[in-house]
């Protein structure tokens, strides 16, 4: 007898008590989990999302939809940006206060091209406040995956409070599981056996996050 069989032995013999009108196993047990901790306002979700997203050690910055050209440049001056990567969606009026080089999200781009881009700004597809979390989708105001990897700087601009929700089974309901979903919770980070915590590892070494009402 070989292993197989043994295996499959032990099987039908553990199901063997097991009646033909048994409901399956995804029917039978319970999944009556709680869908988000807490009864919060809206603004206190935002609240939330802007002390994870902290917590994470992202920067966080609030303004209203028509302070935000302003704020962008205001950020990528600080930060001494001469490029800035845009997806090819994103709204021109962002980046009209910006005078600096745009460099458009190509597929013909090579890492070490997109390496050498100071920073890139993009929107989200949502934000997760319980776990300060943004989500990234591969729509046209985001791009591909990779331009939000590569660059050592990403700002990104959450619309609120259409684009927060409360927890992560909220957010599944509206996210379309068949796009590129990237999820991020802080700068990209790792830690050693020391618990030395490196930054910029894996993607961006600053996330700016901005939480962008009004529209």
């Amino acid at each position: 007898m070989s292993s197989r069989d043994r295996i499959l032995g032990r099987v039908r013999r553990a199901l063997a008590d097991v009646p033909d009108d048994e409901p399956p196993y995804e029917e039978s047990v319970a999944r009556a989990y709680a869908r988000e901790h807490g009864d919060r306002t809206t603004e206190q979700t935002v609240d939330l999302l802007a002390e994870n997203l902290a917590d994470y050690r992202a920067i966080v910055h609030r303004c209203a939809d028509g302070e935000l050209p302003e704020l962008l440049r205001r950020l990528l001056a600080e930060r001494g940006a001469r490029t800035v990567l845009v997806p090819p969606g994103l709204p021109p009026h962002w980046l009209a206060a910006a005078d600096l080089v745009r460099v458009h999200d190509r597929a013909a781009s090579t890492p070490q091209e997109l390496d050498r881009v100071d920073s890139v700004v993009t929107g989200c597809a949502l934000a997760v406040a319980e776990t300060g979390t943004i989500v990234l989708d591969g729509s046209p105001d985001q791009g591909r995956r990779r331009i939000t990897l590569v660059p050592d700087h990403h700002i990104c601009v959450v619309r609120v409070p259409d684009q927060v929700v409360s927890s992560v089974p909220g957010a599944l309901e509206r996210l379309d599981p068949a796009r590129p979903l990237t999820w991020i919770s802080g700068p990209s980070a790792t830690s050693d056996i020391e618990l030395d915590r490196v930054e910029g590892v894996h993607g961006p070494r600053t996330l700016e996050v901005v939480l962008m009402s009004g529209e």
